[in-house]
């Protein structure tokens, strides 16, 4: 998903890791609670590490861990033993540490004495602050050292830091402490028999290095402003319940997640948007975001427009080769306060992405169903009209109809799409494709865009518009299923290289395709079938290329590993074409790997066939939560219930074919044209309550663009 190149992967987070997610804020740490400045671990605000050092000792012993269970995605309980110093096993002093992140962390420490006898307790938490930058952090490759200035002072002990005119700075809020040192807090107490001592410490970034931001703590009897903002949020998405408790939880997860990882507009704190994904990419992503805010419409449609709109409020305006930021050009990504030495194109908002323009406007057009004002996506037109300018005269390099991608500077992406990484376009023999390149899946979004405006045209009778798009999407269609298609293998390349040579590799790429329409009739069943084959199909998902192909490495990021989310749009290109028990048997497959990690679908993980492994082998550097991966589940639910809507017609879609390992499901409050609507499905039989007026419940599909497309021809001929 993000930007990396061949130097720049992350490192290990290490076994045991616990990450915690609120907003853009997170913390990373070992699981008996500590943060060591040497791994990729601390506590980050606003992509710096602010706390990069929070070791806690008992009597000079570190916690030995117990468990570390994550209550909420912004709070985690800790429990941990004392070591005892003459030997013996078993030690009467457990150490609590519960922990919640927001602007900074709170923590609780609770030191309690299972003995007959009072226990006395030194408890000492080394501190430290490099304030290193994300990126440092995240590569391993920390190279500012800051000035830095230690005021302790009773009950609190402030760090300020400066480097080249920049200033940050944090306070560690320790009331109570019997000593504060420039390094560490020290409580001296002692712990009755069967008794227990606690103590709150907080830590908190300062702004520009002067005033506090206050990690905001509730009045007694009432909740946290994160319990507030969790409860708002579960006040307006669907309940849902399910025969099968564990795909239940796995969706339930996957609410909670997504909840977690949204953000605000900093211009428009009205505006919420969906952050790419825990640890790294806390931030704003151009094809992240539209992806994840798309698979969730059923749950919450806002998420969705709150993207558009922020994306359109930085959509490219001039050519800058550095950020490679073009007229018409959805970003990439977005960093806060990172150095220009270690940012993708050296500037807080990067444009290296080929596929996040088309997905704008093919996401408009989704969003156009859901039942927002018409003056609302009219707004968004003009920012759509100035993405299909960029197709046609900066995606389109040589005019050959499809669009392509070559990064700019070194300093930019070396592949820009959603295989980002180095290596991750190759040919069958291994040999990596040389750019220019054409993604297949890139053309289908761009056939999708080209679709979803000509539609959006003609629903407001620019007849001359629709009619010129429509042309130009029969026009790539035909192209792609000429260009793409390698009979000799039965399936689409994964690209066309400088020379326009199809890259023969068997990859997971051509199953999005399938979700967009793009895929002649005649050759979706080859599709399916090499997908499903034992060489893609690894017994969780689909990998991401094909074992028998020369890059093939189950352990890699791109060749040969399982994306939830790629499976996801696979899947839901198959119920398209027909294929359900193909779409089923991925879904089934995915939701089971997920109750190996607790409900929650990672990232990625390793492509290694289920008969070799029976459970999912995890990926060492996946993100977890991550927002398409949370997302993953909802879309391969909803494409087997064949759920969705099209307000502005008047209609909501339910067709289910969910397979009986589910079970009934049952669905309150889901939102539907600015009401709440029920759901209740048990086979085959259908249930909705609470339709608003002028809606009605259909079976079958909803009208994909494609064919709305085709009905707003008919209508306008004589």
């Amino acid at each position: 998903m993000a930007g990396w190149n061949a130097d720049t992967a992350a490192g290990p987070l290490g076994a045991g890791t616990i990450t915690l997610v609120e907003g853009s804020s997170f913390c990373i740490s070992l699981p008996n609670g500590d943060i060591q400045p040497e791994l990729p671990h601390g506590v980050f605000f606003q992509d710096t590490r602010i706390l990069s050092r929070w070791s806690l000792t008992v009597n000079g012993q570190v916690l030995e861990p117990l468990a570390a269970e994550t209550k909420e995605p912004y709070r985690a309980l800790f429990a941990g033993r004392v070591a005892r110093s003459d030997g013996y096993a078993d030690s009467p002093l457990l150490v609590e540490r519960l922990r919640e992140v927001g602007a900074g962390i709170t923590e609780e420490l609770t030191v309690r004495n299972y003995s007959l006898d009072p226990v006395e307790c030194v408890v000492s938490l080394s501190v430290e602050a490099d304030f290193a930058d994300l990126f440092e952090v995240k590569e391993a490759r920390i190279q500012r050292h800051w000035d830095q200035i230690r005021q302790p002072d009773a009950g609190s002990l402030t760090i300020r830091g400066t480097w080249q005119g920049a200033r940050k700075g944090i306070v560690i809020n320790a009331n109570g402490a019997d000593h504060v040192g420039a390094e560490a807090l020290t409580y001296r107490t002692v712990v009755p028999p069967h008794g227990h001592w606690s103590t709150v410490l907080s830590v908190v970034p300062a702004v520009d290095g002067t005033g506090i931001a206050p990690f905001v703590h509730p009045a007694p009897g009432d909740i946290s402003p994160r319990d507030r903002r969790r409860m708002e949020w579960v006040a307006r998405i669907p309940v849902l319940q399910m025969g099968n408790r564990s795909i239940e939880r796995t969706l339930q997860r996957s609410y909670d997640d997504l909840g977690a990882l949204r953000i605000e507009d900093p211009d428009h704190t009205d505006r919420v948007v969906v952050a790419a994904g825990a640890p790294w990419f806390m931030t704003l992503f151009g094809r992240d975001s539209l992806w994840a805010s798309e698979m969730a419409l059923p749950v919450d449609p806002s998420l969705a427009l709150g993207t558009l709109q922020t994306l359109a409020d930085r959509q490219g305006r001039v050519v800058d080769p550095m950020s490679e930021e073009e007229p018409g050009k959805i970003l990439h990504e977005v960093r806060l306060g990172v150095s220009s030495g270690l940012s993708l194109g050296g500037k807080p908002e990067y444009y290296g992405s080929v596929d996040a323009t088309p997905l704008f406007v093919s996401v408009l057009g989704a969003v156009s169903r859901w039942g927002f004002a018409k003056e609302t996506i009219a707004a968004l037109l003009p920012n759509a009209d100035r993405a299909m300018d960029w197709i046609r005269d900066y995606g389109d390099r040589d005019g050959d109809g499809f669009v392509e991608y070559e990064r700019l500077n070194d300093r930019g992406l070396i592949n820009q799409g959603w295989k980002d990484s180095w290596d991750g376009i190759n040919f069958a023999d291994g040999t990596l494709a040389e750019p220019p390149i054409a993604l297949c899946e890139v053309q289908a979004y761009v056939y999708s865009a080209y679709m979803a405006r000509a539609w959006m045209a003609y629903d407001v009778g620019d007849a001359p518009m629709g009619d010129e798009l429509t042309d130009r999407a029969a026009q790539l269609k035909k192209r792609f299923n000429e260009q793409f298609w390698l009979p000799d293998h039965g399936y689409y390349a994964i690209a066309l290289d400088k020379d326009k040579r199809p890259v023969d590799a068997c990859a997971s790429n051509m199953g999005h395709c399938l979700w967009f329409g793009l895929v002649d009739e005649d050759k979706a069943p080859l599709v399916a079938e090499k997908l499903m084959s034992p060489e893609m199909f690894s017994g969780w998902g689909v990998r991401t290329l094909a074992s028998d192909m020369g890059a093939y490495n189950p352990a890699s990021y791109h060749n040969g590993s399982v994306w939830p989310h790629d499976n996801a749009i696979i899947a839901a290109g198959l119920v398209r074409y027909g294929f359900v028990e193909e779409a089923q048997q991925i879904a089934t497959a995915l939701l089971e790997a997920a109750q190996y990690s607790d409900g929650r679908l990672p990232e990625l993980f390793c492509g290694f066939d289920r008969e070799r492994f029976t459970q999912p082998v995890p990926y060492p550097t996946a993100c977890s939560p991550q927002a398409w991966a949370a997302t993953a589940p909802i879309l391969l639910v909803t494409s087997l219930m064949r759920y969705d809507a099209h307000v502005s017609r008047g209609g909501m879609w339910l067709d289910p074919v969910l397979p009986e390992s589910y079970g009934d499901l049952h669905i309150a409050n889901a939102p539907m044209a600015g009401g709440r609507i029920t759901i209740d499905i048990s086979g085959s039989t259908v249930s909705v309550q609470g339709l608003p007026r002028g809606m009605a419940l259909h079976r079958g599909h909803r009208p994909w663009m494609t064919e709305l497309v085709e009905q707003a021809q008919l209508r306008k001929e004589p």
